[in-house]
């Protein structure tokens, strides 16, 4: 069966739902905020404990990433994204789940040759060129100023 781009378009366009746009977005808004609440109310408790704002900012993204590893794992993150959409995605839970994910779906593969070598395949090239992009900008802050 041959199919030609247009024809592929149109099917596709017949198979996809519309998107909500006045719903989804102030969702995603709000998750994505209330994550972030959750985080400075995290903040707040371990300033208010002693804790350097530094150190307390450690622990704040340690626990975040921890949160959303054990929710991705128990399958309740993937519950909540599919309402919230990008209200997930953005903050550093987001990427905690990016990384989790495929380290989930490969264990059956094995722990070096399906966790290992599949942890990163997300978040992978995120670090990637988040580094090296970094560097770069880096080099010519240097020169510049």
């Amino acid at each position: 069966m041959n199919i030609t781009p247009k024809q592929y378009d149109e099917m596709s366009k017949q198979a996809s739902p519309n998107s909500k746009s006045y719903i989804n977005i102030p969702v995603a808004f709000l998750v994505g905020g209330l994550i972030c609440t959750i985080g400075q109310v995290f903040m707040n408790i371990f300033k208010n404990a002693g804790l350097e704002k530094e150190a307390a900012s450690t622990w704040t993204s340690m626990i975040l990433v921890f949160l959303s590893a054990l929710l991705t794992g128990l399958g309740a993150y993937e519950k909540i994204a599919k309402h919230a959409g990008a209200g997930t995605l953005v903050p550093i839970t987001g990427f905690a789940n990016a990384v989790v994910s495929p380290a989930l779906e490969s264990k059956t593969e094995g722990y070096i040759l399906g966790v290992g070598a599949k942890i990163f395949s997300i978040a992978g090239p995120v670090i990637l060129y988040g580094t090296a992009a970094s560097f770069i900008y880096g080099i010519i802050y240097y020169f510049i100023s």
